[in-house]
């Protein structure tokens, strides 16, 4: 099998130590030459070329998640981390606790972990707003009561920003 850092184009130039698998910064080939006798000295040295860069924190969680090599355990609990999030309007702290609940999904601290963190595309404030639209609509509450509701850690757990962006957008 290919390593990871092999395909990926930028750093397929590379050269891959074969005992530890790590990349070297030295280009695989050299277009260097030497004068030969007879031809006439270069004025200015070679320049020495620049290092190639390593591949950034970024570069190998997306290569890792490209490759496969992300647990199912860690899919499972995105995919339905996005399920409660589309279907529900839950925050990112609702989430996490159903996720690792030993009454919703038992997933492990780390998956859900993993989970709340790659949600990156959720709009929070739109959730809380969704949410306060519910209480308003079918409970007849109170702006003071659905804040309350969607920022205490027996309701819906949203941050204080996201909940008095609610409020704020709420039909009066």
């Amino acid at each position: 099998m290919t390593p990871i850092i092999n395909r990926i184009p930028e750093y397929a130039a590379l050269e891959v130590d074969g005992a530890s698998g790590g990349a070297s910064s030295t280009p695989a080939a050299s277009s260097t030459s030497t004068p030969t006798a007879g031809s006439a000295p270069a004025s200015e040295p070679t320049p020495t070329p620049e290092p190639t860069p390593t591949l950034s924190e970024e570069t190998e969680a997306a290569a890792e998640h490209e490759a496969g090599d992300v647990p199912m355990e860690y899919q499972s609990a995105l995919r339905k981390a996005y399920s409660y999030e589309e279907n529900m309007d839950m925050s990112k702290m609702g989430i996490y606790g159903q996720l690792v609940s030993e009454y919703g999904e038992q997933f492990s601290p780390e998956a859900a972990q993993y989970a709340i963190d790659n949600m990156t595309d959720v709009d929070w404030n739109a959730n809380a707003l969704a949410k306060a639209k519910s209480y308003q609509e079918m409970m007849d509450m109170s702006p003071s009561a659905i804040y309350d509701q969607l920022v205490s850690e027996y309701g819906e757990e949203f941050t204080p920003d996201q909940a008095q962006y609610a409020i704020d957008n709420l039909s009066q």
